[in-house]
């Protein structure tokens, strides 16, 4: 029998819900109007930043953009509010190596998929480390903790429950989303009122993570945009998530392929035994092929594409989701 991408995505609801495939004469789904601006009086640290924003679009098909945002300096949110929201919310962060952030495979893609099945989802675009601001390294955190507790604070505007927040993030963003879950320390000086809730995720997923930037496993593109060409052993160690105190962190699920040639699968290997030993309620799934920075629609029709169903499911487990 020959399975259809129906039932390899598993659950029908969700894959009605993916991204179509290019066809022709096909239209790319339109932008969602709603965008948060994180920094009402501007990012901190940028008055040594002079780049310019870009947002190059690298698709040729008209069904499907392939955007990713580079020079950052006026971070948002993009919203996508569910047609029947569960009281879910996920902050989705993109990948790109910290030289970018791409958009659309990574954010608005995966953002329509779980906002089919009801979560309020955030896709954040934020800033770099490499283009001036004081914080460095920071920034980029700077504005996920920032994001998180906008999220957490406008709850009630959203129908969100402010208990069941999760962050997402893949590759790069996936190392940012591990630093938002495992750091405790506050980046930047509190604003306003928004910035007494937590910025701790309720549950964490984390797509093909950049994990260690220790060699020789290391996302080299990564660790060099976040720390430089010339980082130290201290810095590699200090960054590597897999060397960090997740000590009680919320519930972690990883993704990988094992065919994954950009960030290799013992990033998240060597993540997962560390949530181990230090008691998180923790899950990996590896795919045999998949590669790097599938998100949905490049798994269309692949064992992979069941991701989100799985990682629904341990959301539900986790308490992220009910019912």
């Amino acid at each position: 029998m020959t399975l259809d991408r129906r039932t390899l995505l598993g659950v029908g609801a969700l894959a009605a819900s993916a991204p179509a495939l290019p066809r022709q004469g096909a239209v790319a789904p339109p932008d969602p109007g709603e965008t948060i601006h994180l920094w009402p009086a501007g990012a901190p640290g940028g008055e040594g930043v002079t780049v310019t924003p870009i947002v190059p679009e690298r698709s040729t098909d008209p069904a499907f953009h392939d955007r990713y945002a580079q020079y950052t300096t006026d971070p948002i949110l993009t919203v996508f509010r569910p047609a029947r929201p569960d009281g879910s919310a996920l902050l989705l962060i993109p990948g790109g190596g910290y030289r970018y952030a791409v958009l659309d495979k990574e954010g608005h893609d995966v953002a329509r998929v779980f906002a089919a099945t009801g979560s309020t989802c955030f896709v954040l675009r934020y800033r770099l480390p490499a283009d001036g601001w004081a914080a460095g390294p920071n920034a980029p955190l700077q504005d996920a903790q920032r994001a998180l507790r906008l999220i957490r604070a406008k709850a009630a505007d959203y129908g969100i429950d402010p208990a069941r927040i999760a962050s997402l993030g893949a590759s790069a963003g996936g190392h940012l989303a591990g630093l938002l879950a495992a750091r405790r320390d506050a980046t930047y000086a509190a604003v306003d009122a928004a910035d007494a809730a937590s910025f701790r995720p309720d549950l964490n997923i984390l797509l093909y993570p950049v994990v260690t930037l220790a060699d020789p496993f290391a996302h080299v593109g990564s660790r060099t945009h976040l720390l430089g060409p010339s980082a130290t052993p201290e810095q590699i160690t200090a960054w590597s998530l897999d060397r960090m105190d997740w000590t009680g962190v919320a519930p972690t699920v990883l993704i990988h392929a094992l065919d994954d040639a950009a960030v290799p699968p013992e990033n998240s290997l060597q993540l997962l035994t560390t949530l181990r030993t230090a008691g998180v309620h923790s899950e990996a799934h590896l795919f045999q092929e998949g590669g790097h920075g599938f998100g949905i629609r490049l798994i269309a029709g692949k064992p992979a594409a069941v991701w989100p169903d799985l990682v629904r499911a341990f959301g539900r487990r986790s308490g992220w989701l009910n019912g």
